[in-house]
């Protein structure tokens, strides 16, 4: 299945019914007096958020949704038909959007929470509604009103605890296949992720979601490489995993890449709970771990983790201290399980 996290979408609600003018004609009744029935209502535009669904694709393929007009008001007093509703499907963490892709109309978090995008309009009046003592043979009746079309933007914004950042070839997708169930493409060459891929991760007998985005370069916020169109995956996480990779030449550097391209991004990105971890340490000697370690903590200012997505070497240490981070960020009482040092 494709991967899709924005989509441009037409919606239009029903228009209502118009009423109808009529008057009641049957044999021996002289004055039969009016009998015109109200439109019916016009159909809504809502959006749901469900289960099993984790992109937009469906929305690549359509992008009209046009709920049903009410039916006229017929004679003999009837109403007519209210039209037919139309629910778009979304998975959860979309976000709903206005034309300008800025203003948010709503935010679906959870399975089941339903919200109106665009309301049908009401059937118009038949002549039967205007009699009056005075005015005993009305002959007007309303139109229904139009109905309300726009145009919106779904954004998904994948619901994980922990998210992964780093550069191109840092080993974040080798880390989430290692860690998890997810398979990920992993290859020796750059943008091997072109799309977020989501794992679950199992640690002492618990369990958490992972998001690994597509590798930032610098000058991703200004549009190279895949920019940063993917971090909006990881708005909605408790904790970032920045992966450094600790073959590169110059780790300060790498890891002063990607932190400014998340303060460029988005400073509430930048400030989340960040743990920095130096991976491929399989490749390193006692010497190289030492020197690399020390440059790293002294351009981070931070305790730096070291870990072998493929050796496995350091990799609980960090998933543990992952783990503390997530609980610290959603006050989980520690009787219900939180994992202690």
């Amino acid at each position: 299945m494709k991967f899709l996290d924005l989509a441009r979408v037409a919606i239009r609600s029903g228009g209502g019914g118009s009423g109808c003018v009529s008057f009641r004609r049957e044999k021996f009744i002289e004055y039969g007096g009016p009998d015109g029935g109200d439109g019916g209502r016009g159909g809504d535009v809502w959006v749901e958020c469900v289960d099993g669904l984790n992109t937009l694709i469906d929305f690549r393929y359509q992008q009209h949704f046009f709920a049903k007009s009410g039916q006229g008001g017929m004679g003999k007093g009837r109403t007519g038909r209210d039209g037919d509703s139309v629910v778009l499907r979304v998975p959860e963490g979309t976000e709903i959007l206005d034309e300008d892709q800025d203003t948010v109309i709503a935010d679906l978090t959870e399975v089941g929470q339903r919200v109106l995008l665009a309301k049908g309009g009401n059937g118009g009046w038949g002549n039967l509604q205007f009699k009056s003592a005075t005015n005993q043979s009305p002959r007007r009746a309303n139109s229904g009103q139009p109905g309300v079309e726009r145009e919106i933007w779904l954004r998904l914004k994948l619901i994980a605890d922990a998210g992964l950042a780093g550069l191109p070839n840092a080993g974040k997708s080798t880390f989430l296949a290692a860690t998890s169930n997810a398979r990920p493409k992993i290859a020796d060459y750059p943008f091997t992720t072109l799309h977020p891929n989501l794992g679950v991760v199992g640690v002492d007998a618990r369990e958490f979601v992972m998001a690994d985005i597509p590798g930032l370069i610098e000058g991703a916020s200004e549009g190279r490489g895949l920019g940063d169109q993917f971090l909006g995956h990881v708005e909605r996480c408790a904790v970032l995993l920045q992966l450094v990779d600790g073959t590169a030449e110059d780790v300060a550097e790498d890891w002063r890449i990607i932190d400014g391209e998340l303060h460029a991004y988005s400073p509430d990105v930048a400030l989340k709970p960040r743990i920095v971890a130096m991976n491929k340490i399989d490749a390193l000697d006692d010497e190289e771990r030492a020197e690399k370690l020390a440059a790293l903590e002294a351009a981070s200012h931070r305790k730096v983790m070291m870990l072998s997505a493929v050796s496995g070497e350091g990799v609980q240490d960090v998933l543990r201290a992952l783990i503390r981070q997530i609980d610290k960020g959603r006050e989980i009482p520690e009787d219900e399980g939180a994992w202690q040092p």
